[in-house]
């Protein structure tokens, strides 16, 4: 309930400083806007007879509220600064574009698979309680897995397609047919082999000392098999068509632009001189930290049930705490980015990627705390397997995370620039 809390006040605040921006932007677009264009222009010209009201008895310029000039001055310089200043670079395709694409695809396969096997565990009294069976999880995880590739090929191959329109090759006609059937075929590669490559590195290092050693853990080479012949002929088809269909997805309705601002061709120089709370780094940490708040002591329960051999079966908790955490990932990226907005950095996609997959940051540091103070581990074999499923699951959560930050971040930007004029 406290998160929740804090979470509202921050979105007040944040409605509240947004709602002033509005207010400060529409100075010189509002309905008297053009008028006070031509009596400043007029002034310019033939000089005004209370020039002096907008000074004190020292001849210094009085200032309003916000700290600038009162008069035509302060006006003529409101919209100098902030994020307004970005509209034609805030929907500019981010750099390493195939891979983004491909990340984010995983990521909302990602939050897929988490949703398909916490609602299964949920719904236990109809198939049975999942500890009552031995793998039935590892089960339904595998085939939830298999199922979502689909939709991380249509997420990959649409937001590569949006993106691919503002690249100078995207514009160009040779260049869209040429090079951008490269870049297509780069991220269906990137999309189909990311997360098994990953999964195939840790696992076979694990089940190589696992053999070594001659215990039980290793993975036998039938299910290996097995495993394959699942991924070959169900995850990989689903994928390509889920990025074909992507990639032919009409964007923007009956919009010609799907974005609310036009892309300028030449790129706007990054302020140099930005305050620390405008600097991404700066405040990636603390957003992590706050979403690896609200589900450290759910964390806790859960490498119990994985590592001291104890049941978890509070999937109705763990479904509350799911959505709490894409809540609080969602509003500090979007806190993140407007930062940064307002400090006229317009790189804001992987800014919004790295905030919300900073949390898997706490939940490792969390995962090495645990094994020091809350297991008995020793040994190679023990200490290995530990780091290397704790890897993967730190891995898994700051995509996931990740994935949710872009995605509120995406909604928030279109959001803001669809409010206001622009020149």
């Amino acid at each position: 309930m406290m998160v929740l809390f804090l979470m509202g006040l921050v979105a007040l605040i944040l409605l509240r400083t947004l709602r002033k921006d509005y207010a400060r932007y529409a100075l010189n677009h509002g309905p008297g806007g053009r008028d006070l264009e031509m009596a400043e222009q007029h002034n310019d010209h033939h000089g005004s007879d209370d020039e002096d009201e907008d000074v004190d008895e020292n001849g210094k310029p009085l200032l309003d509220e916000g700290g600038r000039p009162s008069g035509p001055a302060g006006r003529m310089g409101v919209e100098d600064s902030g994020w307004k200043q970005v509209h034609g670079d805030v929907f500019r395709a981010p750099k390493f574009l195939p891979l983004l694409a491909a990340i984010l695809g995983t990521g909302w396969q990602l939050v897929t698979l988490v949703m398909g096997v916490v609602l299964f565990a949920v719904a236990g009294p109809l198939h049975g309680e999942v500890h009552e069976e031995r793998g039935e999880v590892l089960h339904a995880i595998l085939v939830f897995y298999s199922l979502s590739s689909i939709v991380a090929g249509y997420a990959s191959g649409s937001y590569f397609k949006l993106y691919f329109a503002t690249t100078p090759a995207g514009r160009s006609k040779g260049g869209a047919a040429a090079g951008g059937t490269t870049q297509w075929q780069l991220t269906m590669g990137l999309t189909v082999l990311l997360l098994p490559t990953i999964l195939v590195s840790i696992l076979s290092v694990l089940n190589f000392i696992a053999l070594c050693y001659q215990t039980i853990y290793y993975i036998p080479f039938l299910v290996l098999l097995k495993l394959f012949f699942l991924w070959v002929f169900v995850s990989v088809p689903l994928c390509i068509l889920g990025t074909l269909l992507g990639r032919h997805a009409k964007l923007g309705g009956k919009k010609s632009d799907p974005f609310p601002c036009r892309v300028n061709a030449i790129p706007r120089p990054i302020p140099d001189d930005i305050q620390w709370y405008g600097v991404p780094a700066n405040l990636i940490p603390f957003a992590g930290l706050l979403s690896f708040g609200s589900i450290f002591i759910e964390l806790y329960y859960i490498l119990t049930s994985l590592w001291n051999y104890k049941f978890y079966h509070v999937y109705g908790f763990l479904l509350g705490v799911y959505a709490i955490l894409c809540l609080v990932v969602c509003m500090t990226t979007v806190i993140v980015v407007y930062f940064s907005l307002n400090s006229e950095n317009y790189l804001w996609q992987w800014t919004a990627f790295y905030s919300g997959s900073s949390t898997a940051l706490y939940v490792f540091l969390y995962s090495i705390y645990y094994f020091v103070f809350k297991t008995s581990m020793n040994g190679l074999v023990q200490t290995s397997f530990y780091f290397g499923y704790m890897l993967l699951i730190s891995l898994g959560v700051g995509t996931l995370c990740g994935t949710l930050g872009h995605w509120s971040a995406n909604k928030f930007v279109r959001t803001i620039f669809q409010n206001v004029k622009v020149d």
